[in-house]
């Protein structure tokens, strides 16, 4: 059988021919010419035209053409699915589909590039989905990185960019100004709410709960105010004379027994212990 598709090929027209003589048909005969000679020459030479606009093996949506030679043939293989997102991300400009598709761009451009006679292309372009098969079928859960503690490292040193990355990212005016806002409420009962603060700050509340936690300290808007509620709280155990149930009032929390709980499960000991080691802590400094 013979098939005939558009001249200087790179992605398509390279994975579309070694599908068809791999899968379909050992023998089947490649035809490369302008794409203005392709109708003319379909005819003449009974070919079947693919990769070009208005035929039947071409792109529908976001597949391109070796999608739908698997589909049109049914090669269920595991192995060509994925190799199938390699060659969609790759031939689409879409590298999100499969990490692997920026790389076989790079190599079937540069190989486009050295290798100006489109038949000798199509024969190192045939070595190049032959190994990308076998790595599809039988390596594709291989790592290069083979040691365990090389591996470990990487890991780490992965997340070390990350948390780099994180910090240098500019922090945003609303989280700015929120720092303001409870800053300003700290001589308050911080009674807060995230519903009210996202009114004042024009923000999507949704938006402002999902993002908080990566400008303050890692935790959730309600898990913030708590740590503030109790530093406030402790200072006051080691400043004043207020009881208990004052204390629990000027750190917002609805009644003493709940502060109580909250300030031990925060400190590991409750509000009195705290105050009468803070004041023994005091006399023995003192002496």
């Amino acid at each position: 059988m013979k098939w005939i598709t558009r001249e200087r090929p790179k992605i398509d027209r390279i994975a579309c021919p070694w599908l068809i003589r791999r899968f379909i048909d050992p023998e089947a005969e490649i035809i490369f010419a302008p794409v203005a000679d392709i109708p003319r020459l379909a005819v003449e030479l009974e070919a079947t035209p693919f990769d070009i606009p208005d035929t039947e093996f071409t792109h529908y949506e976001d597949r391109c053409t070796f999608d739908f030679f698997l589909e049109k043939y049914r090669l269920t293989d595991p192995a060509l699915q994925r190799l199938a997102l390699i060659v969609r991300g790759a031939d689409t400009d879409d590298h999100s589909v499969a990490p692997e598709a920026a790389g076989l761009w790079a190599i079937s451009a540069g190989l486009a590039f050295n290798t100006p006679n489109d038949y000798e292309l199509l024969e190192k372009g045939m070595l190049i989905y032959d190994s990308l098969y076998s790595w599809a079928r039988h390596l594709y859960k291989e790592k290069h990185t083979q040691n365990p503690t090389e591996k470990l490292l990487l890991e780490i040193f992965h997340k070390y960019l990350h948390q780099k990355k994180i910090e240098k990212k500019k922090i945003p005016a609303w989280a700015v100004e929120l720092k303001d806002i409870i800053q300003d409420q700290m001589d308050t009962n911080l009674s807060l709410s995230l519903k009210e603060i996202s009114e004042g700050l024009q923000v999507n509340p949704t938006y402002l709960s999902r993002e908080f936690s990566k400008y303050f300290d890692n935790l959730t808007f309600g898990e913030y105010i708590r740590k503030l509620r109790i530093e406030k709280a402790m200072q006051l155990l080691n400043s004043s004379q207020h009881s208990l149930s004052e204390i629990a009032y000027l750190t917002g929390f609805s009644d003493q027994s709940h502060f109580t709980r909250i300030f031990k499960k925060y400190t590991g000991q409750n509000p009195s212990y705290y105050r009468k080691n803070f004041g023994k802590s005091k006399e023995d400094t003192k002496g």
